[in-house]
């Protein structure tokens, strides 16, 4: 029998907002090579008004997703896992590429990520237990500490770190009850974006984690100035623009994590974790 040679089907790489797959409003695009320079994909080359549309749709979902169990939080959390399991061989191609990993690092790379998501959906019932408590006060009176979610998180991607990375800055800021939106990073956006398609079929509702691609300088000052974002992850800047970014935060008082070395593939601790929660402190009498 003779093979008939075939045209292959090309992907075709969107941004993700609200839920929902759009191209950018601008309709611009840019190409993703890899390693070597071979181009991968043309991918959305997000605007400012991409951000603020962002930005609008993680506002929409905050109360729901806040509002939601910590036990219905970490289901969903892990049914990104199990979704990611499926699909393994997929990421791990678009991080060897990326990256320019061999196929058994990207793999190692994988399942780190993989992993990363279950542990987080174990500290959704948990975190309340390290960041609150009862406090001790003079007087019959009950006095309990509780943490809450900041709000809408802005988060700048490691650029060092197209897949794992991401994970490790977005997992511990929707666990505990934040929407955010991501630039992803510059060079190496694939990932991200095909992210966004398990992410639509976990049962996250929309909104909650909206991924854009583009230059992340262009995003993140929209993102730093915007008055609806209350806080700013800074993992995927450089120095200068971190500083840039950080007097932008600081007009509505952002809460702001500078980015610094962090070796992506150890423990992630509850550093991340704490870092987007608020601390709400009630007092009630006794009755006595």
């Amino acid at each position: 029998m003779n093979t008939v040679d075939r045209l292959s089907v090309l992907k075709t790489y969107k941004l993700y907002v609200g839920g929902k797959f759009p191209r950018s409003e601008s309709g611009r695009v840019y190409e993703v090579t890899d390693s070597k320079g071979t181009w991968l994909a043309n991918a959305p080359l997000a605007s400012r008004k991409d951000a603020r549309d962002a930005v609008t749709a993680a506002r929409k979902a905050f109360g729901g997703w806040s509002g939601a169990t910590a036990y219905n939080r970490g289901q969903i959390l892990y049914r990104v896992a199990e979704m990611l399991e499926g699909r393994r061989d997929q990421f791990t191609a678009e991080v060897a590429a990326a990256e320019g990993l061999s196929k058994a690092k990207a793999t190692a790379q994988i399942d780190a990520a993989i992993d990363r998501w279950v542990w987080y959906a174990g500290w959704s019932d948990k975190v309340a237990q390290i960041a609150g408590g009862a406090n001790p006060v003079a007087g019959p009176y009950f006095n309990l500490s509780s943490p809450e979610p900041t709000g809408v998180v802005a988060v700048l991607a490691p650029q060092d770190s197209s897949f794992l990375g991401l994970v490790s800055v977005i997992a511990p800021a929707i666990v505990t009850g934040n929407t955010v939106v991501v630039a992803a990073a510059e060079d190496a956006p694939l990932p991200a974006l095909s992210l966004a398609e398990v992410l639509a079929t976990s049962d996250l509702p929309g909104g909650v984690v909206n991924i854009l691609s583009g230059r992340t300088a262009e995003l993140g000052a929209p993102l730093a100035a915007h008055q609806d974002v209350n806080a700013l992850d800074l993992a995927g800047a450089g120095a200068e623009l971190a500083t840039e970014l950080e007097k932008a935060a600081a007009d509505n008082l952002k809460r702001v994590l500078r980015p610094g070395t962090v070796n992506w593939t150890a423990d992630p601790g509850t550093g991340r974790l704490l870092s987007f929660l608020e601390t709400k402190t009630v007092w009630h009498p006794m009755g006595v």
